[in-house]
């Protein structure tokens, strides 16, 4: 699709500057609309955008979707303005998926049963050594760890490549957010010729990962989602998942193993349940010292019993680990026998003593990250950061390495997003969802886009006030 030669490169009403040293997803270098975009600028004017957004909102809020702890639950933010993957640049993106999950999942099998990636010297030992997400009871269970659900978080740099700058394994959020202002978007753009896939889909591939996870077998387990119920951030996304997937919610106090059973108490009466899928807080079955967490105790004896399976597998926390990510491109290569497709942002295990001097000696031009935190916790950005407080970084760098990684600064790319009635810039990620079904491995018909809240800002967390955009993902 081409933009008219006689089109005004913006609607009337709108004066969008973008930052001139970041991909801008809908306008080239020069002020033109790109070709992807051109249907939906037709459809838009300066006054429909608040129109547009406000009647998302109301949407949102009259649906109950909601984010964030109780003491301060919000309607979940959604800009009015969708972004667009064309399906050539859709099908990349899913080959390089893909492939890096059927990697990190062959890493997860080796590391609880022969590690040939320690002997054969691909991964350091003191990086599994170190690792806060291995769980140990995990080698006596007799069901493989796997990363059913997996939401990498990619970003597109000021050349428009994507990388990936973190791997999410344990419980990846945001797949019932995704496209929850999908309806009044649709409405809203109807003339712009664009048709994006549905993504109705995507629960049925989650229902047939769950599914496949049934230790018995068979493929039809009795299954529920466990969550820490209304405390829970994401409560709105438990309920949705649960309706959508025609499953219970149970939490801890729900549950009792008997007989190398795990029974839970549901709609008054008590039901055996073969495959949990865990979206709880509890990442752990033990604690320091081989204890059990109080969901250990519940969970252990039917798991060990091989009664039980868990999604994700508890344990594929290690592969999370951000020094793990630092080797995730070699881990492709040694698993698979190929060349990364998609490939990590440039990433330093400052555990690694030349990588450690390297990254000191320019400490200002990198972001540095805790390899245990996430939703943006801890974060510091070189370039943004004062002299003083790099110091102090560096201090605390050279007195626990093992505790950091250093990732080359990424100007993640901008997107036009809807503010006070009119379009403004915000640096934007992309969350997409990878299913492992069996021995298939599914990219799902949707993804979340995150943006920043405030302009200039880098880090999209919702945990940090920032919100997401519906992504269409074209049909052709």
């Amino acid at each position: 699709m081409e933009v008219p030669a006689d089109r005004p490169t913006q609607p009337d009403g709108l004066a969008y500057s973008g930052d001139s040293g970041t991909f801008d997803e809908v306008f080239t270098p020069d002020g033109n609309v790109r070709p992807l975009y051109a249907g939906l600028f037709a459809e838009m004017d300066a006054g429909r955008l608040g129109e547009i957004q406000a009647g998302m909102q109301v949407g949102l809020a009259e649906r109950g979707v909601e984010f964030g702890p109780p003491h301060s639950r919000a309607p979940f933010g959604v800009d009015a303005f969708p972004r667009i993957f064309p399906a050539g640049l859709w099908a990349d993106l899913e080959r390089g998926l893909i492939q890096r999950v059927r990697a990190l999942n062959a890493f997860l099998d080796d590391i609880y049963s022969g590690r040939r990636v320690i002997e054969e010297g691909i991964l350091p030992s003191r990086i599994l050594d170190e690792a806060m997400h291995y769980e140990p009871l995990m080698e006596k269970i007799g069901l493989p760890v796997v990363a059913h659900v997996a939401g990498p978080d990619l970003v597109r740099g000021a050349d428009g490549e994507f990388s990936v700058l973190e791997d999410n394994l344990r419980t990846p959020s945001g797949l019932a957010y995704a496209s929850v202002g999908r309806t009044v978007l649709e409405k809203a753009y109807a003339g712009a010729g664009l048709d994006p896939r549905p993504y109705d889909r995507t629960f049925d591939l989650l229902g047939r990962a769950i599914r496949s996870a049934d230790p018995s077998g068979k493929g039809d387990p009795s299954a529920a989602l466990l969550t820490d119920g209304p405390i829970s951030s994401a409560w709105f996304e438990h309920q949705e998942l649960g309706r959508r997937l025609d499953i219970p919610l149970v939490s801890p106090g729900d549950l009792h193993p008997s007989g190398g059973l795990l029974k839970a108490g549901v709609n008054g009466g008590q039901r055996e349940i073969q495959v949990l899928y865990n979206r709880s807080s509890t990442e752990r079955l033990t604690l320091p010292g081989d204890r059990l967490t109080p969901v250990g105790e519940l969970l252990a004896e039917p798991m060990l019993a091989g009664n039980l399976a868990v999604v994700n597998s508890f344990g594929t926390g290690v592969a999370d680990d951000k020094a793990v990510h630092c080797y995730v491109d070699e881990l492709i290569g040694f698993y698979l026998g190929e060349q990364p497709l998609l490939t990590n942002a440039r990433s330093y295990d400052l555990g690694n003593a030349e990588h450690r001097e390297a990254v000191l000696a320019r400490l200002g031009e990198v972001v540095v990250k805790p390899r245990w935190t996430f939703g943006g916790q801890d974060i510091v950005i070189g370039p943004r950061t004062p002299a003083e407080q790099l110091e102090k970084l560096a201090a605390t760098i050279r007195r626990s390495p093992e505790r950091f990684i250093a990732q080359e600064m990424v100007m993640l790319s901008t997107h036009p997003t809807i503010f006070g009635g009119t379009l403004s810039p915000r640096h934007i990620d992309l969350r997409p969802y990878v299913l492992t079904i069996g021995d298939e491995v599914e990219v799902a018909p949707e993804a979340l886009t995150r943006f920043a809240r405030n302009e200039g800002e880098m880090i999209v967390s919702s945990a940090r006030g920032g919100g997401a955009k519906d992504t269409w993902i074209l049909e052709t």
